[in-house]
């Protein structure tokens, strides 16, 4: 069944009780193909600047458009688990942030769809560095969580080993995507840094 006002699946086909909502125990987080373990928390942000344009004569904006690239940014927050601190859970061979080097890529995997690889959304953050690490030792509170941000140069999403397919497009609702641009999907892949250098960026229209 679905919800009569917005299409939200309620129950499986037959009435069958069904789970449609995502949730962290589903989620690998893996740095060089190893699993970093005790995470309380990650958070990812992509954030992009948009200047909009106004005219003289006109009371409102007539365009907007992206000023600068996306930035992304990682905080973690990770129990100090296994004698581990948070650098080295990240598979790095250093304790401070000073002391790295070379960036490394951060893969998460959401396997809600099915473990098997065709059907698990694997998104990757390349070339991480290390912006912040802190933590604190608690007299009400003993155990110790050690913080971390990142900030990373590109972030990109592909569903399992197959680079063609629109990772939006495969929820179970099987949604309408009425504009799959080329130079979109080739970004949200990875195959690009950004659409803007696409050619034929002024004649670019959303399909109705």
């Amino acid at each position: 069944m679905t919800a009569p006002n917005t299409g939200s699946i309620t129950t499986a086909e037959g009435g069958r009780n069904r789970t449609g909502t995502s949730v962290s125990t589903n989620i690998i987080i893996e740095v060089d193909g190893n699993a970093v373990g005790a995470i309380q928390t990650l958070g990812v942000k992509e954030t992009r600047a948009i200047a909009t344009i106004d005219e003289v004569g006109t009371d409102g904006h007539i365009d907007s458009v992206p000023s600068k690239s996306t930035n992304i940014t990682i905080n973690c927050t990770r129990t100090r688990f296994d004698n581990l601190r948070v650098a080295a859970a990240f598979s790095r061979g250093f304790v401070h942030a000073a002391s790295q080097r070379i960036p490394f890529d951060i893969v998460i995997k959401d396997i809600f769809a099915g473990d098997d690889p065709s059907s698990t959304l694997v998104t990757t953050i390349k070339n991480c560095w290390i912006s912040d690490i802190s933590y604190e030792f608690k007299t009400d509170n003993f155990v110790i969580s050690d913080q971390m941000s990142l900030t990373a140069e590109h972030i990109y999403t592909t569903l399992g080993a197959n680079n063609n397919a629109v990772p939006g497009a495969t929820g179970g609702r099987n949604l309408p995507i009425n504009s799959v641009n080329a130079f979109e999907l080739a970004a949200d892949r990875g195959d690009r840094r950004g659409a803007l250098d696409g050619a034929g960026l002024l004649q670019a229209i959303e399909s109705a």
